[in-house]
């Protein structure tokens, strides 16, 4: 196992105290609200949250708030943007396990499966991606307001291919705190967390987050918009690049110190089957240096149990 490396930063620890008013202000705001009327023209759940839909975009990271049994297959048409050793392209291939020990207690296995890299620069690798595991816990679920709060974290184990910047580093934490607001049938969805590594030359330190936002037409269409971001709190030492992986990889970029990417994303899920939804997702970098990315393409299924 790779020695243990952290470099803590005091603007980070504010940070934490500040994203964690933060939800106690949304907590407060909602506490007490009540859940507007459902549109007319659709029939009414059982529940407030069996409208709502699992984030399709970030899928190892923008967990959902929300405690449910569910296997989730992901297919994830990655182009890397021309600035970024010469470009291509890279496919993932992943499948994803939740199960509800309790209604609000899960486990998850957020990652595995195959990548293959398509760079020549890289001598277009491929191999397997690590396994990652953990629990969340719904700490708030109240039904009369429509909310969610859901702490959880996941551990990277180093399992995985070093040609695809897998089995490195001696492992990842990821702590997190995911969140979901219901307003009728409108939703916001958030997650907060960072990247911890075991080894912070060989990965660096990053802190991620995500946001989305949906409404439920119907079973056959719930739109959505999403921002992912992720923000480089303390640069590896690994190789000579000058920005992160994103969500897939972690090369513990030497330059990458400080430096924030995100992407925006539109898409939507449609119910095929009572308990099967499909997940269609297009992402576009937007913050400089895109790095890795330009462009992306997702599809999975929404498997529930």
């Amino acid at each position: 196992m790779d020695p243990t490396n952290y470099s803590t930063h005091s603007w980070l620890r504010s940070a934490g105290i500040t994203a964690c008013a933060a939800v106690s202000l949304v907590v407060n705001a909602y506490a007490g609200t009540t859940a507007p009327a459902a549109n007319n023209s659709i029939q009414a759940a059982a529940s407030w949250k069996d409208h709502t839909i699992s984030p399709v975009t970030n899928p190892i990271f923008f967990e959902d708030a929300a405690i449910r049994t569910e296997v989730r297959p992901i297919f994830v048409h990655h182009r890397i943007d021309d600035s970024f050793l010469g470009g291509g392209d890279a496919q993932l291939y992943a499948l994803q396990l939740r199960y509800a020990l309790t209604p609000r207690l899960a486990l998850i296995a957020t990652q595995d499966g195959f990548m293959d890299v398509n760079n020549d620069a890289l001598a277009n690798p491929n191999g397997w991606m690590d396994l990652a595991v953990g629990f969340k816990y719904a700490l708030i679920d109240n039904d009369a307001s429509q909310f969610l709060l859901t702490p959880g974290l996941t551990f990277h184990i180093p399992t995985g291919s070093r040609d695809v910047f897998q089995g490195r580093g001696g492992g990842e934490f990821n702590p997190f705190i995911a969140f979901q607001k219901g307003f009728g049938d409108f939703h916001l969805s958030g997650n907060l967390g960072w990247r911890l590594p075991v080894n912070s030359d060989e990965q660096s330190s990053v802190l991620h987050y995500s946001i989305m936002a949906d409404y439920y037409v119907s079973d056959r269409f719930v739109p959505f918009v999403t921002f992912n971001a992720f923000s480089v709190t303390n640069a590896g030492n690994n190789i000579g690049l000058l920005s992160e992986g994103y969500d897939v990889f972690n090369f513990g970029a030497t330059g990458s110190q400080g430096v924030t990417q995100g992407m925006i994303g539109v898409g939507f899920r449609s119910r095929l089957f009572a308990d099967t939804w499909l997940g269609v997702a297009y992402e576009k970098a937007v913050i400089s240096p895109k790095g890795l990315t330009d462009e992306r393409f997702t599809l999975d299924l929404s498997i529930r149990f």
